[in-house]
């Protein structure tokens, strides 16, 4: 399996040679593929280099890189004026490149023998990460900050323009070492002092000079030059990572644990988590192999394990009966986990490989040299074909090399070829031997140092999240309080007028009177109406609570409507004494149709204690009797109005007759 990232979304060259020679006047089929299609164009080796150094594109990808250079020196000049970002890509392999019409065959890149054609087959196989990066530079960045211009000799001024010239050096060196810390980037400073200062100053950082804050400049009496370490030859790195196949043990839950087992049985991770989803943990497994085989500690399967199997497109494993604990404890014996979730995990893994072990071996048992037999296993296992039919459909897909095709650089002097055999000597013995094991123990300690640096941010985002989940669930509480205060004042407020009304009401029963003394006998409350409105009704209802027999004073009488009228009437009080103001012909109408009497309250003897009153009953009695009086008289009137009405509609209707 490969992780590939597709470049099509950067800009990718393909090149190959149209015409002449590397060593004359050569020119290039150049394709260029973007987001928004294909450009082709034929252009002169130095139109090339000015359409790199100015599009910046993120590969240039060629099927011989000695097309772009005459020799190894040219080769890394080259690969030294390419642009930070952009890479010099082989398409057909390394040292020892294939065919590209064969590896645009065996990845379905459309191929033709036309230079154009070839340019474009490259640029393709480029785009899906096919291929070899070629790199003469390792990510070592030397930094020098030294003097911008002569010092000259001799004289007082001249010591004065010295120690000011190495006096800023100094400071710019200074301002250098600033800016890496700052960017938390490792390096290795080395000075010399001189008069006032610093002659020079080298920063050995361990870092690409596209990742370094510094810029190459020249200003007055400072020059900061940037230049990255060469390697002792060409290195060619695959575009592509090829992971292993491995078999997945996966637990579930709140804490999901996953660990990861090599086909041999040989732990390789095992991880844990409870604020990670789906995509994370896929993400992590990815990141460390293929799945051929997805396992759980439990039978039946669990949905969550299977879709991850489903994701994988992996076999599943589970046993024949759930695992006990005991059982997981001693097949995991002798490998660390942090928690029980990862033993679990563990335990799945490893009880899985160990029951494809024998299936594991008879396949690779049929499988020949130069065959990926975890290619194969993956294909009998996950997709349940015959060894046979896989090994049939591999060599079906390596197709024979024509034979009328060549892919040989060009001819080489005899001291070149024998500078060529002495450098990939020194490539293949002094870079992966000498070299590589002089760096084992500091990429160890390096890998263990990020390591515990990511642990320690983990556990900080973990933090974070639980912080962020507690500050969330107290300021719902608060909220929550903060209804339950405003409804408990809501309801303090409607018991105070309650409360209120009460007292009210208490006062028209226990007032007490200079006149009357302590006798209360003979006293009627009055409830009063400051105005005849709706308001003022509805206000006083509020207050006091109107009711039937209720003895009402009305302080102005005046204005009232129909509807107002109407409003008072519904309470059916026992009279209505009106203070000042007349009231209106239709008011006064409807309280008489309703039976309502209506007295002057200059009639009746009242009290006023605060808001409320009271009155005697016997004036209360007088009154209405009075009204009574005036409402017979007053039907009498209306009926004998009625029939004189009556009689003169009568008489005009014989007149008219």
């Amino acid at each position: 399996m490969h992780t590939r990232t597709s470049a099509l979304d950067s800009v990718v060259f393909g090149v190959d040679v149209h015409q002449g020679d590397v060593r004359g006047d050569a020119s290039y089929a150049l394709v260029v593929l973007t987001d928004d299609g294909v450009e082709r164009d034929v252009v002169s080796h130095r139109k090339l280099r000015r359409l790199i150094a100015g599009r910046e594109p993120a590969i240039v990808a060629t099927d011989n890189m000695y097309e772009l250079a005459a020799d190894k020196d040219a080769l890394i000049h080259f690969l030294g004026s390419l642009p930070a970002e952009t890479r010099l890509v082989q398409v057909t392999g390394d040292e020892r490149p294939e065919p590209l019409s064969r590896v645009a065959s065996r990845h379905g890149i459309p191929y033709g023998s036309d230079p154009m054609q070839e340019a474009e087959a490259a640029a393709r196989l480029a785009a899906h990460n096919v291929g070899q990066e070629v790199s003469a530079f390792t990510d070592t960045t030397e930094v020098k900050v030294s003097r911008g211009r002569s010092t000259g000799s001799g004289g007082w001024s001249e010591d004065r323009y010295t120690r000011r010239i190495h006096g800023s050096v100094k400071k710019r060196a200074r301002e250098v070492e600033s800016e890496l810390d700052e960017a938390n980037i490792d390096y290795e400073r080395e000075v010399r002092e001189a008069y006032g200062g610093f002659a020079n100053a080298v920063f050995t950082v361990q870092a690409r000079p596209e990742d370094i804050p510094v810029s190459a400049a020249r200003s007055g009496d400072v020059r900061v030059e940037i230049e990255r370490e060469r390697r002792d030859g060409i290195e060619f790195r695959p575009l592509a990572k090829r992971l292993e196949y491995v078999v997945v043990g996966i637990d579930p839950g709140t804490t999901t644990a996953v660990a990861v087992v090599s086909l041999d049985g040989q732990v390789h991770d095992v991880w844990s988590s409870r604020t990670s989803d789906t995509a994370d943990v896929i993400e992590w497994i990815v990141e460390r192999g293929r799945p051929v085989v997805v396992a759980a500690d439990v039978t039946p399967i669990p949905e969550t394990v299977e879709s991850f199997r489903r994701s994988f497109d992996a076999a599943a494993w589970t046993p024949e009966r759930d695992l006990a604990i005991d059982e997981k404890q001693h097949r995991t014996r002798e490998h660390p986990y942090d928690d029980d979730h990862q033993r679990d995990a563990l335990a799945a893994a490893l009880f899985a490989a160990d029951a494809h072990e024998d299936q594991f071996e008879r396949i690779a048992a049929k499988v020949p040299p130069g065959v990926d037999r975890g290619v194969v296993i993956d294909r009998v296992v996950a997709g349940e074909e015959s060894v046979e039919a896989v090994l049939a459909d591999l060599q079906d897909d390596a197709e024979p090399e024509e034979p009328d095709e060549t892919h040989e650089p060009r001819e080489l002097t005899p001291e070149e070829k024998r500078i060529r055999q002495l450098e990939n000597q020194v490539d293949r013995l002094q870079d992966h031997v000498a070299e590589l094991e002089g760096q084992v123990a500091e990429r160890d300690e390096r890998i263990d140092s990020l390591e515990a640096d990511l642990e320690t941010a983990r556990s900080e985002a973990r933090r974070e999240v639980r912080t962020d989940r507690e500050v969330t669930r107290l300021k719902r509480r608060a909220n929550q309080l903060e209804r339950e205060r405003d409804d408990a004042r809501e309801e303090a407020a409607a018991l105070e007028d309650k409360v209120d009304r009460m007292k009210a009401l208490w006062k028209l029963d226990h007032s007490n009177f200079a006149d009357v003394s302590a006798k209360k006998a003979g006293l009627v409350p009055v409830k009063v109406i400051e105005k005849f409105t709706r308001d003022a009704i509805r206000e006083a209802d509020e207050a006091y609570g109107l009711a039937p027999d209720d003895v009402v004073f009305l302080r102005d009488a005046s204005g009232a409507g129909r509807s107002t009228a109407t409003a008072l009437a519904e309470y059916d009080p026992r009279v209505v004494l009106r203070a000042k103001g007349g009231l209106s012909e239709v008011a006064d109408r409807i309280l008489f149709d309703a039976e309502i009497p209506v007295a002057p309250a200059d009639d009746v003897a009242m009290q006023e204690v605060d808001e409320l009153a009271v009155a005697r009953e016997d004036d209360v009695e007088a009154a209405i009797d009075d009204w009574r009086t005036r409402a017979r008289e007053r039907k009498r009137e209306r009926k004998a109005s009625m029939v004189d009405r009556v009689i003169s509609e009568h008489r005009a209707g014989d007149n008219e007759a």
